[in-house]
């Protein structure tokens, strides 16, 4: 525990009651949850199993264990768990799925399976497309808030939201018939067992003997319901969070978890950490400034033994045009002064569609970057549909799978032979592949639909073992020759809305192919290992898209990416774009509580800033095909003016003869560093 602050060394050790440990930005948190894991099992003989640390990212809990494993330096971290929060929950429902009613191969539907499903129910039920535009972000909402469809039923004002409780029934009732949870139930289902079966929740709060919650003002209520079963009345925990950085109000975050944390235990002891080991003063006493203007329980005030720090600049643009030129060429300018890499570089925005212009700035000057926090390859429809047969010919018990591909493409199995299909596979305990090849299902079904049933089942089982012997290249050309089978080139030419788009998509596609033929060929030269298909499907299952973002940030790149995204990061010069009235805040939050959110958005910015932090607007902003006049955020005026180098007045546009001659100072800047 060498090199802890007080306040730090504090949390640590305090172990006797439940601990809130209140962590501003750059705080050092990471390291106190890691030294009091560390302390529990040497101090406190705490088995490593009986711990249990919860977090939200996957790369948030990697880094947890593996700090842990380096200040043990032995096998003492053996069995520890540290997960997030979905993995919890996972886990909770492999050991626990009898007693919730499912069976062991139960399949999680991710977010297009789930929207797929509730469009078939509403087609089903000849329900009105644009009433219940949206219901699965009320069904996301209301599970979240862990409100059970009956419960979100007797709450229903009108029609409307009668209409929507009314679906969300059935689509519980269709992810039981087809032995599938969502994303969600990953929290619900385990909180509800819990409720339901307390010798269940006494054997499980005999197994987590001390809980750790990381980022505990991102809790949702079904979230903060699964801590307090977990404790119980033992109530031995360490939450930290900080309310300043609670940005997730929008998927149901909570930060008012944190002072309900008080109610429920009464003896929970605060300890604040307010010194900063990331920003200049400068920066942290602007964010000071800028977050007091919300409304506070806690309150905390930041700050720093790294100096005043550079001057905050604000730099007023023309036009977004001229904002993204101007930004590009500073950094330029920054990285000839300083000697500086790319990665030292951070332009952050409020919505992904304010990266295009900079994107292109970018490329006219040959700089590379990577963006963070846009579309993950593995949400597109076609790398959907492509792993899914992958993921269905290794695993047939792969039910979500099962119905992502079983019309792509369209081979007329409808929802009704789909209920029949999967009603039979759920009474017998069988998968809906097996069900396809099963006697008693030609019972069931009319003629036509049985032909179909069982020519898509015998297509699988001619891949299942096809590729039980395929390795290595085999596997590559086993791929390429299923997707020429089922013609998907053709079906995504027929589905797209333009040739152009078609194509994009097929070019995704084979960019999979690629990726998969590296991966065999790079196991080939290092480990001398033929890989099989099986081993593929496992290896990209499990990849990340948040690692795999973190693998491109280890090159030499510019990062962009969206405020939410850059929570947890840190940089040493960034460039904050777009603070203007309507962007930053969102136009559709200037209103209390969507403003306070807002201005907990800038804050986060703000602190993400080591050395150097630059804020731009543009005076006038091209909207609806027009250029508008735009105001300068009410956020700038909220810093201290003192610690601002304001460039260009506010509302004042400037000439193109300005810009111009801005460029020309960078230039001859540039020149004489260069030498002439």
């Amino acid at each position: 525990m060498h090199g802890l602050n007080e306040r730090q060394l504090k949390a640590v050790l305090h172990t006797q009651t439940p601990t809130l440990v209140l962590a501003g930005a750059g705080s050092g948190k990471t390291r106190v949850i890691t030294e009091k894991i560390a302390h529990l099992i040497r101090k406190h003989n705490y088995l490593p199993h009986h711990i249990y640390a919860v977090t939200f990212t996957n790369k948030s809990a990697k880094e947890m264990k593996e700090r842990v494993h380096k200040l043990l330096k032995d096998d003492n971290s053996k069995g520890l768990n540290v997960s997030t929060f979905h993995n919890l929950g996972l886990n909770i429902i492999r050991r626990e799925y009898k007693a919730l009613g499912y069976k062991p191969n139960f399949s999680i539907m991710d977010a297009a399976d789930a929207g797929q499903i509730l469009k078939e129910l509403m087609h089903k039920h000849t329900l009105d497309p644009e009433v219940l535009e949206g219901v699965q972000w009320d069904i996301s909402r209301w599970k979240n808030a862990h409100l059970s469809a009956e419960q979100a039923l007797e709450q229903a004002q009108d029609q409307q939201e009668q209409a929507r409780a009314l679906l969300y029934q059935a689509y519980q009732k269709q992810l039981k018939a087809y032995n599938a949870v969502d994303f969600d139930d990953l929290i619900g289902l385990p909180v509800s067992l819990f409720k339901e079966e307390p010798e269940i929740l006494d054997q499980w709060q005999n197994r987590v003997r001390y809980l750790l919650v990381d980022e505990y003002q991102d809790t949702n209520a079904a979230q903060y319901a699964l801590v307090k079963h977990l404790v119980g009345v033992q109530a031995r925990f360490t939450v930290v969070g900080d309310d300043d950085q609670s940005i997730y109000a929008w998927r149901g975050a909570q930060p008012e978890n944190l002072i309900q944390l008080k109610q429920d235990f009464p003896a929970l002891e605060l300890i604040k950490l307010e010194q900063n080991y990331r920003s200049s003063n400068r920066i942290l006493q602007s964010a000071n400034a800028l977050i007091a203007h919300n409304p506070h329980v806690f309150e905390k005030s930041l700050w720093s033994e790294m100096g005043l720090g550079e001057p905050i600049r604000v730099i007023a643009c023309a036009n977004e045009n001229q904002e993204a030129e101007r930004v590009v060429s500073e950094i330029i300018l920054h990285k000839f002064k300083h000697r500086s890499k790319n990665r030292d570089y951070a332009i952050l925005y409020r919505g992904n569609h304010q990266a295009r212009l900079i994107e292109r700035a970018l490329r006219e000057n040959n700089l590379p970057y990577v963006i963070s926090g846009g579309k993950s390859f593995f949400d597109h429809a076609e790398i959907k549909d492509v792993m899914s047969y992958l993921k269905l010919i290794v695993n047939p018990d792969d039910d979500a799978a099962f119905l992502r591909i079983v019309n792509t493409p369209r081979r007329e199995i409808g929802t009704t032979t789909l209920e029949k299909l999967a009603t039979y596979a759920n009474q017998r305990g069988i998968s809906l592949f097996d069900a396809t090849q099963a006697f008693g299902i030609t019972q069931l079904l009319s003629e036509k639909s049985l032909g179909r049933v069982q020519r898509f089942g015998e297509l699988l089982l001619k891949w299942t073992k096809t590729a039980d012997h395929a390795q290595g290249e085999e596997v590559v050309q086993l791929i390429r020759n299923l997707i020429e089978e089922i013609e998907y080139d053709n079906w995504l030419h027929e589905t797209a809305t333009s040739p152009k788009a078609a194509e994009k998509r097929i070019s995704q596609v084979r960019e999979l192919i690629l990726w998969i033929e590296r991966i065999i060929k790079k196991a080939e030269e290092e480990a001398g290992e033929a890989k099989t298909l099986a081993t593929i499907v496992r290896h990209m299952t499990l990849v990340d898209m948040l690692e795999r973002n973190e693998s491109e940030q280890d090159h030499d790149m510019i990062s962009l990416m969206t405020l939410h995204a850059s929570k947890g990061l840190e940089f040493p010069n960034v460039f904050l774009i777009g603070m203007e009235e309507e962007l930053l805040p969102h136009k559709q939050n200037l209103e209390s509580p969507g403003l306070e959110e807002e201005r907990r958005l800038a804050y986060v910015g703000l602190t993400r800033a080591q050395y150097s932090l630059t804020l731009t607007y543009a005076n006038k902003r091209r909207k609806y095909g027009e250029d508008m006049t735009c105001e300068p955020s009410r956020f700038l005026y909220e810093l201290p003016p003192e610690l601002l180098q304001w460039e260009g007045k506010p509302g004042v546009e400037i000439s193109q003869e300005e810009h111009l001659k801005h460029g020309n100072e960078n230039l001859a800047n540039l020149r004489s560093l260069l030498g002439g």
